[in-house]
């Protein structure tokens, strides 16, 4: 459904070593720059993105968006996780472990990037 989605980040460089760090533990390589200072993280299902705002205004999160990415594994949302705390991420939301709702079991992991931008690892049970 998605081919990409960019976020804004003012600090580049530390989002870049989060988002290395953080989609690394799920086995993506890292992110590279390209002439605008756009980083860009390649799969073979979909690319993700920061950049700093082309408006010129700093870059906000947004209120009630979150960005989801799919994991094969608790462990790997565990990974996930460990890996963003330790590169500048911020906890949010309840620690990472199993709930249940109308779409089943998920085991779901939540963290802020250094921008600010919600984020969660996802593996439906």
């Amino acid at each position: 459904m998605f081919s990409h989605i960019m976020l804004g980040a003012d600090d580049i460089a530390a989002s870049k070593a989060f988002y290395d760090a953080t989609l690394g533990a799920l086995g993506v390589a890292p992110g590279f720059t390209d002439d605008k200072g756009r980083v860009f993280w390649m799969t073979p299902t979909g690319i993700f993105a920061i950049t700093r705002p082309i408006d010129g205004k700093p870059a906000s999160c947004g209120n009630g968006s979150t960005v989801g990415f799919a994991v094969k594994s608790p462990a790997e949302a565990d990974a996930w996780h460990a890996a963003g705390l330790a590169a500048g991420g911020t906890a949010c939301e309840d620690p990472p472990g199993v709930r249940s709702g109308a779409t089943g079991s998920l085991y779901l992991a939540y963290l802020r990037d250094p921008a600010g931008n919600k984020l969660c690892a996802l593996h439906r049970m």
